[in-house]
């Protein structure tokens, strides 16, 4: 579970840093997407779209979570805040930062449309937090329905839950209910996280081979002939999505993949047991979230280093000399997170548990107001950018204040574990 957390966000920041076609032209800067520009690649994100896997590990590790603090007698709103407190933390300081300068840059010079155009790049891994937060909310209630009715059964419910939902949105014209899938789908992936814990998917050898070919399978006679979309990565200039909201597809995908990682589950923990490859699971395990939270940034910084500048050549996209250079890009901008990874991985540090809740109905509909806060602050945030005087404010510092509330109503303290380190070294 450690290397699928930090294997599919690794490969979540690469193919973040691979898709991103940018260059400076004529005063300003200009972005595409490698999956526009060649759609005969998107096939490979059947393979590299792996943020199914991370919600198939949370569904695993917060069931364990969960039943063991039910067992020690903890209230459920003690062990959300808890849980929320963990992700929003590293998230807390990223939003105040980006909060902060795009605001700056724009007071001592900067133009307001690449503050702007900056402030939306870096945004957009904060719509990943915002949905899982509230994934996590639900595990319990989840849990239960799974316990009482079994997880093939929640399973095949919700998978046709999200099926139909899907007819409804293209077959019947009816997009305004395509949003529903945003639970089905991704409840239905942590369901997969649920089976695997209780030993369903495991008990026969021949079931992650099948999950495997079905979910391939399903996967191409939708694309083929249902007319869903071939990406598995939502695209700008795509008529449908399959991520914005989730579709029928993104859950066969996870069937898949769930599949193939169980196929590889045992060679890999005999590999894991090498204390020096589990060391460096271990070390990149504890800044997993900082590396996810500001590899937009690190691009950017990247971006604004070498193509105004003219240290970096800027070939045609897609060329020869274009796809030699792009190992050389990778590397830039890995050079331009590592500060961000020193200078912020303490957020994700164990810190002062929030103080907990009020007992009853006060303690419970504070902390799922704060998680709503939270996560509807980050939806926001990831759809509209961060607040720049002279563009768009007034949704961005909506969408501040939401996690702002979040975390007060949550009692989040983002800095008790610069606190907890300090008193350590006293």
């Amino acid at each position: 579970m450690d290397l699928l957390r930090v294997g599919s966000i690794v490969i979540v920041v690469l193919g973040h840093w691979l898709m991103a076609v940018l260059g400076w032209r004529n005063g300003r800067f200009a972005g595409e997407n490698l999956l526009e520009l060649d759609p005969g690649l998107q096939i490979l994100t059947w393979i590299f779209q792996v943020m199914p896997i991370f919600f198939i590990v949370g569904g695993f590790t917060n069931a364990g979570s969960w039943l063991s603090a039910s067992r020690r007698g903890t209230a459920y709103a003690d062990w959300l805040r808890a849980r929320a407190a963990r992700l929003m933390r590293p998230a807390l300081i990223f939003v105040a930062f980006w909060t902060v300068l795009p605001m700056l840059a724009v007071a001592v010079g900067l133009t307001s449309g690449l503050a702007r155009t900056g402030g939306e790049e870096v945004a957009l891994p904060l719509w990943f937090l915002g949905i899982y937060l509230l994934t996590v909310t639900a595990a319990p209630a989840l849990l239960a329905v799974h316990e009482r009715y079994g997880g093939v059964r929640v399973l095949v419910v919700l998978a046709a839950a999200a099926a139909i939902v899907d007819a409804g949105r293209w077959g019947l014209g009816l997009p305004f209910i395509g949003g529903m899938n945003y639970a089905f789908v991704w409840l239905g992936i942590l369901e997969l996280g649920f089976l695997w814990r209780a030993g369903v998917l495991t008990r026969r050898r021949w079931i992650p081979w099948a999950m495997a070919a079905g979910g391939l399978l399903t996967m191409t006679v939708l694309t083929a002939w249902a007319s869903y979309p071939i990406s598995m990565i939502g695209l700008t200039h795509a008529q449908r999505s399959n991520t914005v909201p989730p579709s029928f597809a993104l859950l066969a995908l996870a069937i898949w993949q769930c599949g193939a990682m169980l196929i590889v589950e045992t060679a890999a923990n005999r590999w894991l047991v090498r204390a020096r490859v589990w060391l460096v699971v271990v070390l990149a395990n504890s800044m997993v979230m900082t590396l996810y939270l500001w590899n937009m940034t690190a691009l950017v910084l990247a971006a604004v280093v070498l193509f105004p500048t003219g240290l970096a050549p800027q070939p045609e996209p897609l060329s020869a000399a274009w796809w030699w250079l792009r190992p050389a890009w990778i590397i830039a901008c890995a050079i331009c997170l590592a500060p961000f990874l020193f200078a912020f991985r303490w957020a994700e540090r164990p810190g002062e548990p929030p103080r907990a809740a009020r007992p009853g109905w006060i303690g419970l509909s504070s902390t799922m107001s704060g998680v709503v806060a939270g996560s509807t602050g980050m939806a926001l945030l990831a759809a509209v950018a961060f607040p720049v005087q002279g563009a768009v404010i007034v949704k961005p510092l909506l969408g501040v204040a939401c996690v702002a509330v979040g975390a007060i109503l949550l009692r989040i303290e983002p800095l008790s574990p610069l606190r907890g380190t300090r008193e350590s070294r006293e």
